[in-house]
């Protein structure tokens, strides 16, 4: 269905590549202007060479005040997607160190907060509906062993996502969260490969495979769309069925 986001701006956070970049692409297929916003130049400029028409931010959303700068800039957004993310070497929770979590919190959670601060006050501030998605896991919903600051940060994603559905709500305004499985993108080959770590894993989902980017994709563009318009606060599993096995 063309045309649903025409007249419409939208931000997605770590744009540049991966799920991020085909959401962009989808977005703009769809009649929105987009920002993408990344931290590495190199992959903003490949962006933008191979979508002509995004707009690129470069900021690193770790940098809480410049990110916050580099947001405002960019005017009313009427739709947000946190996409960035990072995780980091699997350690047991007695091994991780203080600044290997804290870089996973900065980037996953307060970065997430802080950009959907700025936009949801803009949205606000201008008297306009908007939505807001925040990308999250299956395991911000299932514990996970060795993955203790990814899963947590993204827990916390989780009740971002219903405390800010719950204050903004009288505004019109809309936050999800999604959660994806395993999802087939470049960055995620180097493990999806290794058979003795990710066999267990896959016998986990019903529907007998991990998920594709356009999954995820497809799952964005619906919640963004006004045909989940009765639809925040929620969680969306695109799980192939793990979260029930």
């Amino acid at each position: 269905m063309a045309g649903r986001f025409e007249g419409k701006t939208g931000l997605v956070t770590g744009g540049s590549r991966g799920i991020g970049k085909a959401i962009v692409k989808a977005l703009i297929n769809e009649g929105a202007k987009v920002y993408a916003l990344g931290k590495s130049k190199e992959n903003l400029e490949k962006l933008q060479s191979d979508i002509p028409t995004v707009n690129t931010v470069q900021a690193d959303v770790t940098d809480w005040d410049s990110t916050r700068k580099a947001v405002e800039k960019l005017g009313i957004i009427d739709f947000l997607v946190n996409n960035a993310g990072t995780n980091m070497p699997h350690k047991k929770c007695i091994d991780i160190e203080k600044s290997a979590f804290d870089k996973v919190l900065d980037t996953n959670f307060k970065g997430s907060f802080n950009i959907a601060q700025v936009v949801s006050k803009g949205m606000v501030s201008a008297g306009r509906p908007g939505v807001i998605i925040n990308m999250s896991s299956i395991y911000g919903l299932k514990s996970h062993t060795k993955n203790l600051p990814y899963s947590v940060s993204k827990a916390m994603m989780e009740m971002l996502t219903k405390v800010m559905a719950l204050e903004l709500g009288p505004h019109k305004i809309r936050v999800n969260s999604i959660n994806p499985t395993y999802i087939r993108t470049g960055m995620a080959e180097k493990f999806m490969n290794n058979k003795e770590f990710i066999d267990p894993i896959l016998q986990r989902h019903p529907i007998g495979h991990f998920g594709e980017v356009k999954d995820v994709v497809n799952a964005t563009l619906w919640l963004l769309s006004d045909e989940a318009a009765m639809v925040t606060g929620t969680s969306l599993p695109v799980d192939g069925g793990f979260l029930i096995s």
